[in-house]
């Protein structure tokens, strides 16, 4: 029998507000533990909370920016469940009335197509607090580390849409870069701002029935959700296969062994209205502000700048992945470096050494006005592009002009044809052999040539002038062989 998987994703992202959801605790989970606390965010009997404007203004930046229809009237829930990282014994959730509904993203599906890929609705919920194991001593303690209860968080709830593992990995990039381009957050799964769990579950391929799904958590990359789905899906099969059914339960993701493991039984617990944080309430006046502040998104972006400077769409969402990496190829273009430089120096030579670095493009310290005076040398013949790279490198360890980096270190480009014309004599005679394979045909021995000779003038001459040198002085005879 063929099988079909039907797989949906719950995505949790913590906003990047100052404070906490329901208190004016700073929001930093990485501080010292228990550093960020009051009686509010310990849960301590009496302590009412008071939701956050920030954090209702960038949900709902959140919300609009995926396509999402924000609700009118909202509320918190008391989502009941107790774990130790919860002592209070429920959790503010939005269950019966979240903040935002429907929405999606359109994807590539990996077969030449496109697919839409829907959200549910998207609601506002407080975080849990941290355990922290420490099994180093003679008895294994379990601590409580409260900075991060109270964050703020949107939980973005999709339509069980995705068939592959593709999908939902492409699904996951879309919407980090969404949620980025908000401002919302900065979507890192490394650092646990966002946190996704996949419910997979098989049905024979044509079926519209949906089985039992099992839930997978500790995914920490897209990567590792798109090998999670894959293994559950195998796993899956094997279970029907062999006759046995699909019990309904979490599991774990193990990125070492590459295989999911079992954590516990799927518990539901109850919703309750939660009488402490008022229902909200949103004008149409109120909604139209937050709309009025989304960015120009992606695809919107993305389908400006191949018009305006013929790209290819696979060109221009690159540029557009990440707001940062658009901005500066915008700003590099009105510092007017040509669009096709500008976007062959950022792929090939900016971003590879921002990345070796760690180093965002809004942090750059080579600014777009600084690498704009580089191309200009290069453009006008001052340096060639080896040099560039050269003085590129240079850049982020000096504030110097690069004009004053290439006089310091003598990288001007040598095109004096009379000067280079004794180099190309001089390495054609030391190399008769690739003078002959040239004669013959063999046409790549040119490009040894070339590089034989930037060599000798220690990477300043001009590739221009010693390619019409070379082509001269074969064409004519000149040379050994």
């Amino acid at each position: 029998m063929e099988f079909e998987a039907v797989i949906g994703l719950e995505i949790h992202v913590e906003l990047n507000c100052a404070t906490k959801m329901f208190c004016d605790c700073p929001n930093r989970p990485g501080d010292e533990p228990n550093r960020n606390t009051c009686p509010t965010c310990l849960w301590l009997p009496g302590a009412a909370p008071r939701l956050g404007r920030a954090a209702l203004e960038k949900a709902a930046l959140i919300s609009l920016g995926l396509g999402g229809e924000l609700q009118p009237r909202s509320a918190f829930d008391q989502k009941v469940y107790y774990y130790p990282d919860l002592p209070k014994g429920y959790q503010l959730s939005q269950a019966h009335l979240p903040l935002s509904r429907g929405g999606g993203i359109e994807i590539e599906d990996g077969r030449g197509g496109r697919k839409t890929l829907r959200i549910h609705h998207i609601h506002m919920e407080e975080d849990v607090a941290r355990l922290v194991h420490d099994t180093e001593g003679r008895t294994p303690v379990g601590l409580v580390d409260f900075n991060r209860a109270g964050a703020p968080l949107v939980e973005i709830v999709t339509e069980p849409d995705f068939r592959s593992p593709f999908e939902a990995m492409e699904f996951l990039k879309a919407l980090r870069t969404r949620v980025r381009y908000v401002g919302a957050s900065d979507c890192s799964m490394d650092n646990g701002t966002m946190r996704v769990d996949a419910n997979i579950s098989i049905r024979p391929r044509g079926s519209t029935e949906l089985n039992t799904k099992v839930e997978v958590k500790n995914m920490n990359s897209v990567r590792h959700v798109g090998d999670a789905i894959a293994f559950e899906i195998a796993r899956q099969r094997a279970t029907v296969e062999a006759g046995e059914a699909v019990v309904l339960h979490t599991r774990l993701w193990d990125p070492d062994r590459k295989a999911t493991f079992p954590m516990r039984g799927k518990f539901e617990g109850p919703c309750v209205p939660d009488p402490s944080v008022p229902v909200i309430e949103l004008s149409p006046e109120w909604i139209a502000r937050m709309r009025a502040r989304l960015p120009e998104m992606p695809d919107a972006r993305a389908a400006r700048i191949a018009a305006a400077y013929e790209f290819s769409g696979e060109e221009a969402r690159f540029l557009c992945a990440e707001a940062e990496v658009a901005e500066y190829f915008e700003a590099l273009v009105r510092e007017g470096v040509a669009a096709r430089m500008a976007l062959h120096w950022m792929a090939t030579q900016l971003l590879p050494a921002l990345r070796e670095r760690k180093v965002d493009p809004g942090r750059s310290p080579v600014g777009p006005g600084r690498l704009a005076a580089l191309l200009g040398l290069l453009a006008r013949g001052e340096v060639n592009p080896g040099a560039a790279r050269e003085v590129l490198l240079r850049m982020f360890d000096s504030d110097e002009a690069p004009g004053s980096i290439v006089n310091a270190g003598a990288l001007q480009q040598e095109s004096d044809a009379e000067h280079l014309a004794a180099l190309v004599d001089q390495v054609l005679s030391y190399h008769p052999a690739a003078v002959r394979d040239i004669r013959r045909g063999q046409g790549r021995a040119i490009g040894f040539l070339i590089g034989q000779i930037m060599k000798a003038s220690g990477g300043r001459a001009n590739p221009r002038v010693v390619r019409e040198l070379l082509h001269q002085r074969l064409s004519s005879g000149d040379g050994p062989g």
